[in-house]
């Protein structure tokens, strides 16, 4: 027996919810990439020990599921003596897993650069900071671009595990809203299609990036052969 119907109110409220699942994706595209930069940075480092350091951090946060690491943010903070608070632990554990996936994304890129490109930086007299600044990251973003706005479809989808230490977002929206109604197809349903909603745009997206840049690379391929025939 139902409490109430799910209708217009209750998709004004799963909507309302929808805000706070879109926020925490942003907050977590914004940390984790500029994390991520960080350590793709120091991934490709000449010194050794800093590549070793990333490569652990990025190996805990990938082998690691993110389930556990919320819960140990969220519950982990009691211990430092801070209350727990959901966006918080949400905020940080997101960036952070993020961060480690993002900083594979760049390095891949980078190290797809040729290294052409570094050797006459650096007989330019640049360093590594400005080097990786000036030269190779403008080259690279171009091949980062598609998978980073892949993986931002996945970081929406993951948000909906927020909803167990507490956070109102959209999956505890539904939670909530099923609690009243009983009517879990009709709520979970339109949930999922909020869902594609939000993911399908960013999918085409990735979609049409990796098609352009693909098809820019093979003409900046066949650039040589043209010119060698005329």
């Amino acid at each position: 027996m139902s409490l109430r119907d799910f209708g217009p109110n209750e998709l004004m409220f799963l909507l309302l919810a929808t805000r706070w699942t879109i926020l925490l994706a942003l907050i977590a595209f914004a940390g984790g990439g500029l994390i991520g930069l960080v350590v793709a940075a120091i991934r490709v480092a000449p010194a050794r020990p800093l590549r070793w350091l990333a490569a652990g951090y990025i190996q805990f946060f990938m082998g690691t599921p993110i389930l556990i690491q919320l819960f140990m943010a969220y519950y982990g903070s009691s211990f430092l003596g801070y209350r727990p608070d959901p966006w918080a632990a949400a905020a940080v554990t997101f960036s952070l897993n993020g961060g480690a996936f993002f900083g594979e994304i760049f390095r891949g890129a980078i190290e797809a650069i040729p290294k052409g490109q570094w050797e006459a930086a650096t007989a330019l007299g640049f360093r590594f900071v400005r080097t990786l600044r000036l030269v190779i990251i403008p080259q690279a973003v171009r091949l980062m671009l598609p998978p980073t706005v892949g993986f931002m479809v996945q970081i929406v989808k993951t948000t909906s595990i927020a909803s167990l230490i507490g956070l109102t977002e959209l999956a505890r929206a539904a939670t909530q809203v099923n609690t009243v109604t009983f009517q879990p197809v009709l709520v979970f349903g339109t949930v999922s299609i909020i869902y594609f909603a939000l993911c399908w745009p960013l999918s085409l997206y990735a979609s049409y990036l990796e098609r352009r840049f693909a098809t820019g690379m093979t003409k900046k391929a066949e650039t040589p052969l043209v010119m060698s025939a005329a």
